[in-house]
């Protein structure tokens, strides 16, 4: 990793992979993957799915549109795949997070997404993975509740089966963001 990707806040091991905390940009990881929290159309018009479509050029819209023409809406527990376009990663992984609400359960959703992302990455034999506050923006989850909800679930299938991925990083725009993401990798107990 170097510098223009941002600053390593935290880094625990997980069996022979790593999962890192990085304060960033989401857009210039250098990893295989690159998570979008994406909608279900696949229509990047906001948030870091707007983000990683400007970085990654008009191709990384018309692969998502040609992915929705071809297999339908995402899916709670689905993935899409595409070109990260012009950005350094080789691909994005598309999952849909849950819209959080104050009566339900979110945090069994949330977690599918993460590992719906996680299980894409790896067959497609990707070793470095970028995954961003799924949910946490436009679909209002609660920042740190995410936070914890997704550092958890990257530990456990971290420890799962052998794996191609070997780094998962946490991604965080910010220090308020990226300090949430430590402080849940610490709580995970990776």
């Amino acid at each position: 990793m170097d510098d223009s990707e941002g600053t390593v806040v935290a880094r625990r091991q997980v069996g022979s992979a790593a999962l890192v905390v990085v304060r960033g940009d989401l857009t210039a990881q250098r990893v295989d993957v690159v998570v979008n929290a994406a909608n279900e159309r696949l229509a990047h018009g906001g948030g870091v799915a707007a983000a990683l479509a400007r970085a990654g050029g008009p191709e990384v819209q018309a692969e998502s549109d040609a992915w929705v023409a071809r297999h339908g809406p995402v899916g709670s527990g689905r993935a899409a795949v595409t070109t990260a376009g012009r950005m350094p990663a080789d691909r994005i992984v598309h999952v849909v997070g849950p819209r959080w609400r104050r009566d339900r359960d979110n945090e069994p959703r949330l977690r599918a997404a993460v590992t719906a992302a996680l299980d894409a990455a790896d067959a497609a034999g990707a070793t470095t993975v970028a995954l961003p506050a799924i949910s946490a923006g436009i679909f209002g989850y609660p920042p740190a509740e995410a936070a914890r909800a997704i550092a958890r679930e990257a530990a456990r299938w971290l420890a799962g089966a052998p794996r191609s991925v070997r780094e998962v990083r946490l991604v965080g725009y910010d220090a308020a963001l990226s300090g949430l993401f430590a402080d849940a990798v610490e709580a995970a107990g990776a």
